[in-house]
């Protein structure tokens, strides 16, 4: 993992803990390598979860829309993370699916 890709509005992978395999939306970069990640549903904007970047897994896609929102100070409904965040906890439960059989 590269911590030059961390940018506010990426998407990332939880690897360790509770939270293991859930998908989070960075809300903003914090210094000593700390991210805060927001899912929409358990993990609000209004109190999001501090995660080490050492137990994130970043991906390569951002969601450039929350992104913009986050970085300019806009507001960003918890209801437009969950929505992003859709399309990879459905691939996510897919594959679980196809690994139960």
């Amino acid at each position: 993992m590269k911590k030059n890709n961390v940018a506010v509005g990426g998407v990332c992978k939880s690897t360790q803990g509770r939270d293991a395999g859930k998908y989070y939306i960075i809300k903003e970069v914090l210094a000593n390598g700390y991210v805060l990640v927001s899912d929409g549903d358990c993990k609000k904007l209004a109190a999001p979860k501090k995660k080490s970047l050492k137990h994130l897994h970043i991906l390569p896609e951002r969601e450039d829309a929350i992104g913009d929102k986050l970085a300019a100070g806009a507001r960003v409904f918890d209801s437009e993370i969950y929505s992003a965040l859709k399309k990879y906890n459905a691939a996510q439960t897919t594959a679980s699916d196809a690994d139960a059989e």
